[in-house]
Formats: C-alpha cells, sequence, structure tokens
C-alpha cells in the first residue's frame, strides 16, 4: 500500500524536523518546505494527500499560499501556527484550509485531526495548469496568458472573475448550475441573483474565448 504524502510547510528548522520524524515514524511520506513559495511549488510537483502549513513564512504568506492551492486542489489543508487569535483562524479557513491547530500542540490531536482529513479527502483534483485553444490559465499562480503572433499577452481577472473561473475549471465536463456558481461565489443568499452570472460569464467569454459571440469553451445549457 503506497503511504499517504504530507507536505510539511513551516520555517522554523526544528519544527520541521520534529513534525518530519514523527510522520515518518508514523508511516506517512514527508515533504518539506521552508517557505511559502518553496511550499506552493511542493504542493504542484508532488501532490500531496494532506498540507501542513505555517501561516507566518518568508516569501508567501500561509494565506497566499491556501489561496494559490485552492486555485487548483482540494487537498486537506491542515494549519498549524502560533497565531492564537479567532480573527486568523476565520481567516484562514475562510481562504479554504480545512482544520486549525495552535502552536505549541499535542502531536497526537494533530495525528488525529490528520487521519479525520485523510479519510474524508476528495480524489482527484484539477490540472494546475490549463490550456483552452491559445489560452494557457495557471491556477496556482493566478496567471494567463494568451498566445498571440506578436507574443504572449497577460490577460487580467478580477477576483471575482478568478473564482468563477476556478469553479468552472475544477469542474471541467460537467453542467455547474447557476446555484452552485451563486453559492459558491457570492453566498446562499444570492443563489437567485442570476444577473451576476450573465455578466461575469460574459466578462470572462470576452477575455478569454477566441470569439465570445461563439462560445467554445465556457459554455451555457440553454436547456437546464
Amino acid at each position: 500500500m503506497t503511504p499517504l504524502t504530507v507536505l510539511v510547510a513551516d520555517d522554523d528548522p526544528q519544527m520541521l524536523r520534529a513534525l518530519r520524524i514523527t510522520l515518518m515514524a508514523r508511516g506517512y511520506s514527508v515533504v518539506t518546505a521552508v517557505n511559502g513559495a518553496a511550499a506552493l511549488n511542493a504542493a504542484i510537483e508532488h501532490k500531496p494527500d494532506l498540507v501542513m502549513l505555517d501561516l507566518g513564512m518568508p516569501e508567501l504568506d500561509g494565506l497566499d499560499v491556501i489561496h494559490g492551492i485552492r486555485g487548483w486542489s482540494s487537498v486537506p489543508i491542515l494549519v498549524v501556527s502560533g497565531r492564537t487569535g479567532a480573527a486568523d483562524k476565520v481567516e484562514a479557513l475562510d481562504a479554504g484550509a480545512d482544520d486549525y491547530v495552535t502552536k505549541p500542540f499535542v502531536i497526537d490531536e494533530v495525528l488525529a485531526r490528520i487521519r479525520a482529513l485523510t479519510r474524508r479527502a476528495p480524489t482527484g483534483d484539477s490540472p494546475a495548469v490549463v490550456t483552452m485553444g491559445e489560452v494557457t490559465i495557471d491556477l496556482a499562480a493566478r496567471s494567463i496568458v494568451r498566445a498571440t503572433a506578436s507574443g504572449p499577452e497577460f490577460v487580467r481577472l478580477t477576483p471575482t472573475e478568478w473564482q468563477m473561473l476556478e469553479v468552472l475549471v475544477r469542474n471541467a465536463g460537467t453542467l455547474v448550475t447557476r446555484q452552485t456558481l451563486l453559492k459558491e461565489i457570492w453566498g446562499s443568499e444570492h443563489v437567485t441573483d442570476t444577473g451576476y452570472l450573465r455578466l461575469y460569464v460574459a466578462q470572462l467569454r470576452k477575455k478569454l474565448e477566441p470569439v465570445p459571440s461563439e462560445p467554445r469553451y465556457i459554455l451555457t445549457d440553454t436547456e437546464g
């Protein structure tokens, strides 16, 4: 049986070493990262089964790493941080973390949370890089490049446009209902506000489709 892979990201070498030894002794395969940028790259390269993440890291803050991973992956993220404030916990969970443990911690509790998160972990992730014709979308880096005759052209999206694109890419090839999009992006209180969708779908088509009036990638089910 292939061991589960855990990515541990922390800028404290002693903490990193202790967690690595402990997890390996419990049968996990461990990948480590000493800063936020390395954590994001390791998540893309190794596609771990779980990410353990400190918030206060150099190069990229832990929250930025969570946002980057959530652009293309639903891997469970367990924050292990010295930040004990309720606002920090709420911010991390709202960004996409699945659980939060404060330092110092009891290792048995952390191991129990890892077991719980990996038991209910979904299978399969969206690819970090998606190509649609001449357009290449890097969900982790949140960058879009269109190949043109005069060279690469960068496409800018608003935060809301990114949210919508991420939902659509994660569900590529399947029908995403209006209610699902509205709930994921604006919350359950806006599930009837279809005007939002028409506006942002039109904007995405304008920016990503070769011919926005004749979409090839962002399609609407007129019968649904």
